[in-house]
């Protein structure tokens, strides 16, 4: 397998990471479906979500797979008065990555990041690694240095 952005820059830092691959479905590119192929819990499986604050510009949003972005939290929780989530089609041009590929490390800018605080309940979490079809496993530390990101509570669970 081909390494993505985030590997390099993972491996360019020295942070250790565990990679696991899946088949891709075009038509199903949702976190309870990778967790499901590579075998893992969902509620450690980490979807990726870029945004735009009407005073920061672009943010990223690392999410519980099950969840989905309560807005006005995140906009609370980064500074913001509005948030509103960024066209899908703006998403390659934005971070050099494209729906259900999309990570946190390694985009083309280093954007604010923010993760919800249940991250934190975990020693390590699954992510996207850069591509569709791969998802890297690491520590929640190493992630929230990497990526000097910020918790808070702004997610809700779908049901």
């Amino acid at each position: 397998m081909k390494k993505t952005n985030a590997m390099r820059m993972l491996d360019s830092h020295k942070i250790s990471y565990e990679v696991l691959e899946y088949p891709v479905d075009e038509s199903e590119l949702g976190a309870k479906h990778v967790a499901e192929l590579v075998g893992v819990p969902v509620e450690q499986v980490y979807k990726t979500l870029v945004a735009e604050g009407d005073k920061t510009g672009i943010i990223v949003a690392v999410v519980p797979g099950a969840s989905e972005v309560n807005l006005k939290a995140f906009a609370s929780t980064s500074g913001n008065k509005k948030v509103q989530m960024v066209h899908m089609k703006e998403l390659l041009g934005l971070t050099g990555y494209i729906r259900g590929g999309c990570s946190p490390i390694g985009m083309k800018k280093p954007y604010p990041v923010f993760v919800d605080e249940s991250m934190l309940q975990f020693e390590k979490v699954y992510i996207s690694g850069g591509a569709r079809g791969v998802q890297v496993h690491l520590s929640v530390k190493d992630l929230m240095t990497f990526t000097k990101a910020h918790s808070g509570a702004f997610v809700h669970y779908e049901e």
